[in-house]
């Protein structure tokens, strides 16, 4: 069965029903690092997917819970990109009350290069957040397409996904997110439907190749629902935007709304939920964001193989890894391979752990963590740029950047670090 005239991204309406991996852990998401004001509190986004989520249905939900739809548009408008409108609609999704966000388009492009989109993005003066967040999107798109066509993301062709109202509803939901002052964003598992979809290379699988791929290693589920409820655009906000996946964090709730699908289903309502609120530090359990240890001792692996690994664990989604001395039984000396992971992620890592080790078993120990918001800023040493990680009370310079410039000029690494923290304190810029 299709699932026509559902989704923006495969009708070409505007509107549609949807769907979890990323940094929570999905191949493509970074930490959120920044936060609404230095020590303030860190504002939150959850969404709640369970009708899945396109890109209308994100936008839909957070002019629901109180985004400024004027504000909105004031930042939509920065894109040199004619030809289209938005508006917004009070519809009913099974009984429940929601906001339809609507694109209305009169150029007929429909489809764009990854470059042709990334260049709009890079004109429109956006804010650095909005911006970040727009390009990792496309990006994330751009990747996944480029893998499933065999070819370089930078050659790929968006058709759907290039059109104006897809361009629309990708960065309507981050101007979106920044008027709410949205500091960090998570999901629960994502609901994908069954049967095929329509879209401009014909009928496809439900659901679609892109969808899959951007999710890997999310917690997803299926609904035996023969529509396209996760879509790629909105497959990938989540897998670019979301720090975690699972239940509603911990928070202070100040707002929730809801974003209408295209149509109405028999079987569930046709919407997301999003709910805002500010995070809560609570005392025993539950404080923390919520983490998986992976380990695994060896004891026949040389070094270059334990470097390997790391790596290979990192690009799995780990947040971290590491490897420890220890000795075995038989006094046998050893490693022990830790990755440290999101709990939605523990999949994913775990195989890349078996892949690269040829392990026979993997642990996994369950605990939370706290990690300091930070961000990421740039400075110039000898006209060459050097990204410095922004924390409270505390500028770091990237020790690659570091590296990298000591030897294009000749300078010691300590002196170009050192000129970097100069850098930034003459810029006068605030730490965290």
């Amino acid at each position: 069965m299709t699932a026509e005239n559902v989704s923006a991204e495969t009708s070409g309406a505007p509107g549609g029903p949807v769907h979890t991996a990323g940094v929570g852990q999905g191949p493509h998401a970074s930490e959120e690092p920044g936060v609404g004001a230095p020590g303030g509190p860190v504002k939150l986004a959850w969404f709640h997917c369970f009708a899945g989520i396109a890109g209308d249905m994100a936008l839909g939900s957070l002019l629901d819970a109180g985004a400024d739809l004027d504000e909105v548009r004031t930042l939509l408008r920065r894109i040199p990109l004619p030809g289209w409108e938005l508006r917004s609609e009070p519809v009913l999704r099974g009984g429940i009350a929601c906001t339809k966000a609507v694109v209305e388009v009169s150029d007929t492009t429909t489809s764009r290069t990854y470059a042709d989109v990334d260049g709009l993005l890079r004109a429109a003066k956006l804010p650095e957040r909005v911006e970040r967040r727009c390009r990792a999107a496309f990006a994330a798109l751009a990747e996944v397409e480029g893998r499933l066509h065999r070819r370089a993301p930078v050659d790929v062709h968006f058709h759907e996904v290039g059109g104006h109202d897809a361009v629309v509803d990708v960065v309507g939901t981050m101007a979106a997110l920044e008027v709410l002052g949205v500091d960090r964003v998570s999901a629960s598992p994502v609901a994908t439907g069954t049967g095929t979809v329509r879209a401009a290379h014909g009928l496809l699988p439900n659901p679609a190749p892109a969808v899959v791929r951007l999710l890997e290693g999310a917690p997803t589920y299926g609904r035996d629902t023969p529509v396209e409820l996760a879509t790629p655009t909105g497959a990938a906000l989540l897998a670019t935007l979301a720090a975690s996946f699972g239940p509603m964090p911990s928070m202070t709730v100040t707002g929730s709304g809801f974003g209408a699908g295209g149509r109405e289903l028999d079987d569930l309502p046709n919407c997301t939920q999003v709910v805002l609120g500010t995070a809560t530090t609570r005392t025993g359990t539950g404080s923390g964001q919520p983490v998986t240890v992976l380990e695994a001792n060896l004891d026949d692996v040389t070094g270059e193989q334990l470097a390997h690994t790391v790596s290979e664990l990192l690009a799995a989604g780990a947040h971290d890894a590491w490897v420890t001395p220890v000795v075995m039984k038989k006094g046998r000396p050893a490693h022990v391979v830790h990755a440290l992971c999101d709990p939605a992620g523990t999949d994913v890592v775990r195989a890349a752990l078996v892949a690269a080790t040829g392990t026979f078993g993997v642990r996994a120990v369950h605990g939370e963590r706290w990690p300091v918001q930070r961000r990421m800023a740039e400075v110039l040493v000898d006209g060459e740029p050097v990204a410095m990680k922004v924390g409270p009370g505390r500028a770091k310079p990237e020790f690659d950047d570091v590296v990298r410039v000591a030897r294009r000029t000749g300078r010691r690494p300590a002196e170009v670090a050192s000129l970097a923290e100069e850098a930034w304190r003459r810029a006068g810029e605030p730490s965290g």
